[in-house]
């Protein structure tokens, strides 16, 4: 199952061909905007997120609509882009437009109907705990979107999912102080809704640096003992190692070297901040970029090689003081970014291999896929799908597709036969592996 603008389609997984296609915009549903992220299954049910921040159940064989719920409960400029997440009977989707003067939500519906099970809030209403970490009139719409799919814990019925900018995002003003639940993983009761802890990579965030970025959840010996972890390569420019099982701060290192906003993470888990980087009505020059250090690209930890691996972009923005939403608070300076694929240590956060990638950021939104053969699947900034050594990064074999990534591989069974597929432009690429 595929998503385009406004479009789910099934695929038959081993040809390609077309089986049926539900068209959003046409239905009513949504717009034309680019990004939608893929769809949840259960059973013989679909859920998918419009660009309206509508939430529809398909029928799984005809694509005929079950039911079609509106997610917001206020007004405001709402919209979706990521694929719902199934955790038993209910269905959990996020929100995006934190961009705009919105109060962000995540919220669980009942799968067989749709009908409202819990909403947790990321921004508190006034005389809320953590209420107490804005001041000013911000907090009425503070942003807090939702955007990304979020990562569940079947052992422990945890939910972890990431909490976007705050708004105004490069004015700070009338929203003095941390700004909680901006710019945290949530811990959630996932059958609730309940929170059960929080950690806040980016406190009182002025440069647009959601933490909506992939949760990679490791059962792994660290420091002397098996832990339970939670890896996240953050748009901050730092990668951080978190206990999940109670968020204990336990890592947080620079992948990258372009970084002007802070000297490091202290013991206490927040980042040590450097001066004059607050933005300006002239523009400042900050690094990492708006975009981020990475962004919603996937990022993949090998339990083989002991390696995490992250999509890590080497870019500065000029940030300008600006109340209003969208891109008016930001420019790009003249000179260009680098784009890397790196394996991190998640022992010391120190790089272990990297490859440079050639061409335009923005034709390269691939992330990373590992696999228990030990290779590694990429989409190259230059445009070919390559595949390399996920010890030592070799490349042993490429595939020239000249269009740009729009997603990142993943890796399905049929008949028998593994493959991994990827979004090329507005094609869908799937090589098969080893014989039948």
């Amino acid at each position: 199952y595929v998503t385009a603008p406004g479009q789910v389609c099934a695929l038959d997984s081993q040809t390609g061909r077309e089986i049926w296609c539900y068209g959003a915009i046409a239905a009513g549903r949504g717009n034309s905007s680019p990004a939608n992220r893929g769809v949840a299954l259960l059973g013989d049910r679909i859920f998918y997120a419009t660009s309206d921040a509508h939430l529809i159940c398909l029928n799984r064989l005809t694509g005929g609509v079950m039911w079609d719920i509106n997610m917001p409960v206020t007004p405001g400029p709402f919209s979706a882009s990521s694929a719902p997440l199934v955790v038993g009977n209910l269905v959990i989707s996020g929100i995006a437009g934190g961009d705009g003067p919105i109060r962000g939500f995540l919220a669980a519906y009942k799968a067989t109907t749709g009908q409202l099970a819990w909403r947790f809030w990321t921004i508190p209403q006034l005389g809320e705990p953590a209420s107490e970490t804005w001041n000013g009139n911000a907090i009425a719409t503070g942003g807090g979107a939702t955007w990304l799919t979020g990562s569940y814990d079947v052992e422990t019925e945890t939910l972890y999912w990431a909490v976007g900018n705050p708004f105004p995002a490069t004015d700070g003003d009338e929203r003095q102080g941390v700004n909680l639940y901006t710019n945290c993983v949530l811990a959630l009761d996932a059958k609730t809704g309940k929170l059960r802890w929080h950690y806040q990579f980016t406190p009182h965030d002025l440069h647009d640096w959601d933490a909506t970025e992939p949760f990679v959840l490791v059962d792994t010996p660290y420091r002397g003992r098996d832990r339970k972890l939670l890896l996240q390569a953050n748009r901050n420019g730092f990668v951080y190692v978190l206990d999940r099982t109670n968020g204990e701060f336990l890592l947080g290192k620079p992948f990258v070297k372009k970084m002007n906003w802070s000297s490091g993470i202290g013991l206490d888990g927040k980042p040590q901040l450097l001066p004059a980087n607050k933005p300006t009505k002239g523009g400042v020059k900050t690094c990492p970029s708006v975009r981020g250090a990475t962004n919603c690209y996937s990022t993949s930890f090998h339990p083989g090689t002991k390696l995490f691996y992250v999509m890590a972009v080497e870019d500065c923005s000029i940030y300008t003081q600006s109340h209003r939403g969208g891109y008016e608070g930001y420019r790009v300076p003249s000179d260009s970014g680098l784009k890397y694929l790196r394996a991190l240590n998640i022992a010391t956060g120190e790089i272990v291999w990297e490859i440079p990638q050639v061409g335009p950021q923005e034709a390269n939104y691939s992330g990373v896929l590992t696999t228990a053969g030990g290779l590694l699947f990429y989409g190259e900034t230059g445009g070919r799908f390559a595949a390399v050594d996920a010890r030592t990064g070799k490349t042993l074999s490429t595939f020239k597709a000249s269009e740009s990534w729009r997603g990142s591989p993943m890796t399905y069974m049929a008949n028998g036969r593994q493959h991994v597929a990827i979004a090329s432009g507005g094609n869908i690429l799937s090589f098969a592996l080893g014989d039948r």
